[in-house]
């Protein structure tokens, strides 16, 4: 079990955390969608630094997370991208696209 999860830890603070793949990824997705659409906040944070392997299934979380956030006219910002993540974000071309805060 990868024990991945996402959750708001406080207001507009979100946590992605365990082994994103194709196993986790369904119940990410679903999990993502309602706790984006739930906070209160306009303004998200979602904290990646607890991840702890990931696969390209994890760039497709966060690239569906963004069009979640911005359909509940959200903003949604990453911070702690893991460097696999990163990784696979730079050789898709998508790197530009996800909004990492430095």
């Amino acid at each position: 079990m990868s024990g991945a999860a996402i959750v708001e830890t406080a207001p507009g603070q979100l946590q992605l955390s365990g082994v994103i793949d194709f196993r986790s990824g369904p119940q990410l997705r679903e999990s993502g969608k309602k706790v984006i659409a739930a906070s209160q906040a306009r303004e998200l944070l979602l904290d990646c630094t607890a991840v702890q392997k990931s696969s390209s299934v994890g760039v497709s979380l966060l690239l569906a997370f963004m069009r979640d956030a911005a359909a509940a006219d959200k903003t949604l910002l990453l911070r702690g991208l893991p460097e696999d993540m990163r990784q696979i974000a730079q050789v898709s071309g998508l790197e530009e696209l996800l909004p990492v805060q430095a």
